[in-house]
């Protein structure tokens, strides 16, 4: 069965936010917050399109820079989420396909928990992530049942640095029961990414257009038969993260989450256009309390 898609461009979240964490020893100061404000803006793209976020290089009090971090829930099998951070929440009743926001984190190892939304005892990741200079995706992978992939976070090192006149697309490969793909372009002319398995991701810099996508089933020739296609067009200057999501055969997975293309918005650089959006943005929130 081949499935045809066309991926909405390009939903807006391009900043970070404040949030500070109180623990037993002090306070943990953070620059980006997500989930428990006061505000009801929960820094969550919806699922539905596109989310970016600001890269603005901000410092810490002792002039090194801060690493960017973000959650995305790409695990189609369990419930929403919340996200603790050295036992404090920072992120709440994340739904299945959210990526949120960077939060801006101190260079150095965290405690990290991630349980059943409104339930601590419910616990699906517990340990420590060391979080070093530049960006990150900690991305839930894999399912609760283990039928296909076993549940496990994975830390992405985010690449948001300006392509130029290019645009960067990164592939991750997060569908439990899909084999090692190739994706290709222009009837399998052009081949963008290779024997991708799952958990792999890789980045590819290509020419502004619409590009139809192609998912096929790896092969030494790159000629599998298409189970998938997608279209998108990339802009220039701009930073995406493709997550390949979902069952190829739902019907008989442990949940039925059709196999798809969640596509955010990274960075944008052409023209200074993240940076104007995100000086919009903060006065327009300022005005109205936030969103």
């Amino acid at each position: 069965m081949l499935v045809c898609y066309t991926i909405p461009m390009v939903q807006q979240h391009t900043r970070r936010r404040a949030l500070s964490l109180i623990g037993a020893t002090g306070a943990i100061g953070l620059a980006g917050c997500l989930g428990g404000d006061d505000n009801g803006d929960d820094g969550m793209d919806d699922g539905n399109g596109m989310d970016d976020d600001g890269t603005d290089d901000e410092m810490t009090d002792g002039g090194m820079d801060d690493a960017g971090v973000r959650v995305a829930h790409l695990s189609p099998d369990a419930p929403n989420v919340d996200v603790y951070v050295d036992g404090d929440v920072v992120l709440e009743d994340v739904p299945y396909r959210a990526v949120s926001d960077y939060l801006e984190l101190a260079p150095e190892t965290y405690g990290v928990m991630i349980t059943a939304a409104g339930d601590p005892d419910t616990v699906v990741f517990d340990d420590d992530v060391e979080v070093g200079d530049g960006d990150y995706t900690i991305a839930a992978l894999g399912e609760l049942a283990e039928e296909n992939q076993p549940f496990a976070p994975a830390v992405l090192e985010d690449d948001l640095s300006d392509p130029g006149e290019d645009a960067r697309i990164r592939l991750v490969h997060a569908s439990p029961d899909a084999p090692a793909v190739d994706v290709t372009a222009g009837d399998g002319e052009t081949v963008l990414f290779e024997g991708a398995a799952f958990g792999d991701a890789a980045a590819v810099e290509v020419p502004p257009d619409m590009y139809t996508l192609e998912v096929r089933p790896a092969t030494e020739d790159n000629d599998g038969d298409v189970v998938a296609t997608f279209d998108v067009e990339p802009m220039a200057g701009t930073v995406y993260s493709a997550f390949a999501v979902g069952y190829l055969e739902p019907e008989a997975a442990p949940a039925n989450e059709a196999f798809d293309l969640e596509v955010v918005v990274d960075a944008e650089h052409h023209d200074g256009a993240a940076d104007d959006h995100d000086d919009e943005q903060d006065a327009a929130d300022d005005d109205d309390g936030g969103y």
